[in-house]
Formats: C-alpha cells, sequence, structure tokens
C-alpha cells in the first residue's frame, strides 16, 4: 500500500505524555487470564514459563509490578558497590519509557483520525452495532500503540546489543498473553510480562544482558501484534499515512517493521586490488564504482555522477567459477571502507544473506523487503553484493523454481525500479554470478553496468598468481624456492589498474559470439558504424535473432555508453586533501566534475566508444542466450540418451 502522507511527531506533544509514560514503569496492575496461569503445570520447576505463570502465586488478585524497582533491584545484584545506575540498565530504562511515550501519542493520534475519540465521548449511548465499532476500534488502536512502542524501543537499543542473540532467544520462552482489549491493558500486560523475565535470575547475568533481553522481548511484541494484525478492523488510518518524529530518522509508516539504520555492516577480509591476478575488467570497473559513490552527496541526498550519467545502482560481474568473485567483493568493501573511514563518512557492507528464501508463503518477500529496506537510508554509502545471484535470482519461468525465488525477484524489480525505488546515489547492489544465462531475464535487464570476472588470461598473469603463492614460502625460507624469475618483467607490475576503460577495449573490433557477428557483418554492408542508421538496423536485426532484445536493452547500452564518457580518474590531491573536493558542497562537486568530464571527452571518439560499447553489451546477451540453449539443448541430448538406453536394456532383458 503506498503512504500518500506524512505527519509530524512533535517533541513538545511527546513532552506533555512523558509522566504519564514514567507513571507506567513506576507500576502497573495486571491480573493474569487462566490460560497463562495453566501454561506448563507439568513442566520442572526451574521452567521459565511456569516461573511466569506462577508469577502472583497462583492467587487470582491483581498484581501491581514496577518495572524501575526491577531496575534498581538488577543494579544492586550486578554491581553492589557501584552509585550510579550502569550505562546500559539506565539506557534501557530510557528507551522503554520513550516508547511508551510515543506508543501513547500514536494512540492518541489513531482515536482522532478513526473516530474513535466520539465514540469515546458518547460511549453510554450508542446502539449495538455502535459497541461493536468502538470495541473493535479499541482492538487496533491498542495493537498499534503496541506496535509503535516497540518499534521505537528497537530502533534506540538495536545497535547496542549483541550482533548474535542466540543465546538470549532461548532463554525467552515467548510472552504468556498480550491483551489488545484496551490501551491501558495492552500497556499494563506487556510490562507486567517484561518485568517477570527481567526480574528472573537466569534471563539477566550481566548488564548488557538488559539491553540484549529488551530487544529478543519487544522484537517478540512487534511479532505476536504482526500475526494478529489480520483480525484488525479500521485500520486504513493507519495504513495510509507515516509519522515521522521531528528531528530524527525514525518514522511509523503502517505497520512495517524496518530497522532504519540497524543493518549492521558485516566483516569482511581486507583485501587490495594488486592481489587480484587479472580480471582488468572488473578492478577497473570496481574502482569506477568507489569513487563514484564517495561522491555522494550527505547534505543535498545526491550524488554528482547520478546527473552526469555514471552511476550505477546495479551491476554485474559474471564468470566462470575460480576467477575470484569473492576476492573481488571483498576488495571493493575494503576500498570504500578505508576511503570512508578517511573521510568520516558512515559505511554499511551489506552482502545478502544466504538463508533468504523461506518455505513459508509470503516469508522470502518479507525477508527481502527488510534486506532491500536498508538500502534506502540516504545517511550512510551501502554496497550490497548478491554473491552467486543465480540461486536467489534465478530464471522464474524454468521448472521447478520455488515460490519463494518468485517472491524475492518481485520485490527486487520493484524496488530498483518503479514506485518504491529510491535511488539517492549512494548506495549500489552487485550480482556476481557464474551462470548469468540462469538469472531471470527481467533481473538482467535492472543491470546497468556489467563485466567479466575471467582470472588470469596472460603469460604475465599466470606467472603472478604462482608468484602470490610461492612468495609466502620464499619469506619463511629464502632459498627454498630454487627457481628462475622472468627477465623482463617484474612481478605485479601488470596487476595495476587500467587508465581507462578504452585501454581494456581497444582490442575489440567485431563481436565474438557467432550468431551476432553475422548481424553486424550484415549491418555492416549497408552502412557505416559512424552512422545512426547502422545502430537502429542492428539492434532491428539483434530482435529478430533473440526475441527478449528490447528497449531497455537500448538505454542499458546508452547508460553503458555514459559511463565511458564519465570514465575519469578522479585527481591524486582530492583524496589527500578532502576538503578539495570530497567536502564541497553538491554544486562545486558538480562543476568540478564536469570540466574533469570535458577535459576527459576532447581525446574520445563517440563513435567509436558507442561501437565498442554495443559490441560488448550484444556479445553478453548473446553469450547469456546460447548458454542457456545450450544448456536446454545438453539436458534433453541427455535425457534422450537415457531413455534409449533403457529401451535396448529393456528389450534386451526380454
Amino acid at each position: 500500500m503506498e503512504h500518500n502522507s506524512t505527519f509530524p511527531i512533535k517533541l513538545t506533544e511527546l513532552d506533555m505524555l512523558r509522566d504519564e509514560a514514567s507513571s507506567y514503569l513506576k507500576s502497573i496492575q495486571w491480573e493474569q487470564g487462566q490460560r497463562a496461569k495453566n501454561r506448563d503445570k507439568d513442566a520442572k520447576d526451574e521452567s521459565i514459563l511456569l516461573y511466569l505463570s506462577r508469577a502472583n502465586n497462583g492467587s487470582n488478585a491483581l498484581e501491581i509490578t514496577s518495572v524501575s524497582k526491577t531496575i534498581l533491584a538488577l543494579k544492586k545484584r550486578l554491581l553492589p558497590d557501584s552509585i550510579a545506575i550502569p550505562i546500559y540498565l539506565n539506557q534501557t530504562l530510557y528507551a522503554v519509557q520513550e516508547g511508551i511515550t510515543l506508543g501513547i501519542w500514536i494512540k492518541d493520534s489513531y482515536y482522532d483520525a478513526s473516530g474513535l475519540s466520539s465514540l469515546n465521548e458518547n460511549k453510554t449511548a450508542l446502539n449495538t452495532d455502535g459497541k461493536r465499532e468502538f470495541e473493535s476500534k479499541m482492538h487496533t488502536a491498542t495493537a498499534f500503540m503496541l506496535f509503535a512502542m516497540a518499534y521505537k524501543i528497537l530502533n534506540d537499543l538495536k545497535s547496542y546489543a549483541s550482533d548474535d542473540l542466540s543465546v538470549m532467544k532461548q532463554k525467552f520462552a515467548g510472552i504468556p498473553e498480550v491483551s489488545l482489549l484496551s490501551p491501558l491493558k495492552g500497556i499494563s500486560c506487556s510490562l507486567f510480562y517484561y518485568d517477570k523475565y527481567l526480574a528472573h535470575p537466569e534471563i539477566v547475568k550481566s548488564d548488557k544482558d538488559v539491553i540484549n533481553f529488551t530487544v529478543v522481548y519487544f522484537e517478540s511484541l512487534i511479532d505476536e501484534i504482526q500475526q494478529r494484525k489480520s483480525s484488525l478492523e479500521y485500520t486504513e488510518t493507519i495504513e495510509d499515512r507515516t509519522y515521522k518524529l521531528e528531528n530524527s530518522e525514525f518514522a511509523v509508516s503502517g505497520w512495517s517493521n524496518v530497522f532504519q539504520g540497524a543493518a549492521k555492516s558485516v566483516e569482511f577480509n581486507k583485501i587490495k586490488f594488486e592481489q587480484i591476478v587479472g580480471n582488468r575488467d572488473a578492478k577497473h570497473f570496481a574502482r569506477r564504482l568507489t569513487e563514484r559513490m564517495l561522491s555522494y552527496d550527505f547534505t543535498a541526498k545526491k550524488n554528482p555522477f547520478q546527473e552526469l550519467g555514471g552511476f550505477m545502482p546495479v551491476f554485474m560481474g559474471y564468470g566462470i567459477p575460480g576467477t575470484g568473485k569473492s576476492m573481488l567483493i571483498a576488495a571493493i568493501a575494503t576500498r570504500l571502507k578505508e576511503h570512508c573511514d578517511t573521510l568520516d563518512i558512515p559505511f554499511l557492507f551489506h552482502p545478502m544473506p544466504d538463508t533468504l528464501i523461506s518455505t513459508f508463503q509470503g516469508g522470502s518477500a518479507e525477508k527481502m523487503v527488510e534486506w532491500m529496506k536498508p538500502l534506502q537510508d540516504p545517511s550512510k554509502l551501502i554496497f550490497a553484493p548478491i554473491d552467486d545471484a543465480e540461486n536467489n535470482l534465478q530464471e522464474r519461468t524454468a521448472q521447478g523454481v520455488s515460490a519463494g525465488v518468485k517472491e524475492v525477484i518481485g520485490v527486487f524489480l520493484r524496488y530498483t525500479e518503479g514506485a518504491y525505488a529510491v535511488n539517492y546515489g549512494n548506495s549500489s547492489i552487485g550480482l556476481f554470478t557464474n551462470l548469468p544465462e540462469m538469472l531471470d531475464k527481467a533481473v538482467i535487464s535492472r543491470v546497468q553496468g556489467r563485466f567479466k570476472i575471467d582470472g588470469a588470461r596472460t603469460e604475465h598473469d599466470f606467472l603472478d598468481q604462482d608468484h602470490l603463492w610461492w612468495r609466502k614460502l620464499d619469506d619463511t625460507m629464502p632459498d627454498f624456492v630454487n627457481m628462475e624469475g622472468p627477465e623482463n618483467y617484474s612481478y605485479l607490475q601488470d596487476q595495476g589498474l587500467a587508465k581507462n576503460m578504452g585501454e581494456i577495449l581497444n582490442e575489440i573490433k567485431k563481436p565474438t559470439e557467432e550468431r551476432v557477428h553475422d548481424i553486424y557483418d550484415k549491418v555492416e554492408k549497408q552502412f557505416k558504424s559512424n552512422q545512426h542508421l547502422f545502430y537502429a538496423n542492428l539492434y532491428k536485426d539483434m530482435q529478430e535473432a533473440f526475441p527478449f532484445f528490447s528497449s531497455r536493452d537500448v538505454r542499458n547500452i546508452q547508460s553503458a555508453v555514459s559511463l565511458r564518457l564519465t570514465d575519469f580518474d578522479l585527481e591524486e590531491d582530492w583524496f589527500e586533501n578532502p576538503d578539495i573536493y570530497f567536502k564541497q558542497d553538491y554544486d562545486t562537486k558538480y562543476n568540478m566534475l564536469q570540466e574533469l568530464m570535458r577535459a576527459n571527452m576532447k581525446g574520445l571518439d563517440f563513435s567509436e566508444i558507442r561501437r565498442q560499447e554495443v559490441v560488448r553489451y550484444l556479445d553478453n546477451v548473446a553469450t547469456i542466450a546460447d548458454t542457456d540453449f545450450k544448456r536446454k539443448v545438453d539436458a534433453r541430448v541427455n535425457q534422450l540418451n537415457i531413455e534409449r538406453e533403457a529401451r535396448s536394456s529393456f528389450e534386451n532383458d526380454n
């Protein structure tokens, strides 16, 4: 559902609700329901659930609990000698209070927006339908309040919690009951069990555990509410708007649960480009990508390279197995991280997790949205590689493709182009694959930059690849490697970066792929490659041979040519002294780049660049199509051979 309006959550309005929030932390009353009390009667006495169900010694009376008292007691138990409340305990208490405050505000605005306020005022005069509507809206108000409360608490604490919460999740036995009867009951019930868990000696062993447990508990509360939201009515005024907290990135947008900024950078091995042998095209591309991302302007929330046509939100690296895809991913991340550290820019390395495809219907889409959502955060540079992309983005029409893959592709397409696609020029998704022909056609058509990862290719490449291996032996035992080196080559001298794409491509004269070569020759007999009609006819004939070739491909070729026009090095001293360029405002950066671009274009021949890029792209399209076709033919031939063999052995047996 599209959110069409944004409302501010004003800080002054929250200030007025804070006392009410802290009164809930001081004391709430809750009477456990029968079901929660009877849960797990036969389990061993240590069971946390049994402990919770006996929370008030089996009596039915209302029990009064106090979260703030429990936290003070924890402080005495964990840090008996300290006078101040330790930082994590303090932070948690504050976050829970802020969460409740925000929840109350959200509930009040739902009351007004949904007409619940006026039903509430005329409660006594309501007829049967009116009473039903009143109760139904109370449930929805309570659910939305608890959702917003938990969401705010997670937003404030998630980045301080441990990365791995599995130990805490194992101790946690779920929330015995969630009440949605009224806002007061909703808050009392959720704080009652939160408090009981905190007081249990097994749950909190250190002050960090308090944050960890709070995150696990309120994540679970959100899950409980997400499970029930389908039974709630009168949710239109929740789903059609976004509430944004003043002076902050935090927003409540319907029921969507995205921890903005909570995506944590994943660890990676540090690798320099010089350690990767061959792969000139890939290394050059990776270097350009990093320079372009670093040009992003945080104030203007846009990237001057995007305006110049030199930015790639989605790119693809493909090649046979063992040519260095994973090393390349690490090298791009390493380079970005080093520059970001120097320039004091937040960086997020955000690879797609292997566990994305879920067996639950809708589960994969939800996980994919959760993975793609942080890519829309304009406050950091984000590199999001998808390694072995053919696993999660496989051709949807192929036999036996799971529903999960289709869901993932649907989300990918929606977020890379269309109403949801936001690209500020600060994030880039890289597809890396050995089998590009297995990728979904619509996914491939989103790819704006592509390069081969072909590993070692020349005599010098293979020399260097061996050198990287034996020099380790040479370091430990100097005379052990008793072999002669090459005469006119110093190791790794070819592994530096190319000056520009022209250096790599100048040997491309004609397409290598047979079908494209024939089409190219035929068109070349009628037109010269510096005539516009040459390309119009080439595209038309390509489409006849490869029916899926479309205007989208032509646009991709155009953006490849634009990339070449911006294929220049940023000045060395810009990196040494960031004030010259990186720290400038957007317009200054844009003008500096335009000047560099003009200077760079003086030596270029537009029609030649266009020809090279067209040849490169068409070759690529054909390789992918032909490999796919060849694989299908091989599989069919194999099947026929098996059938023939089976028939003959059947006849022999009889």
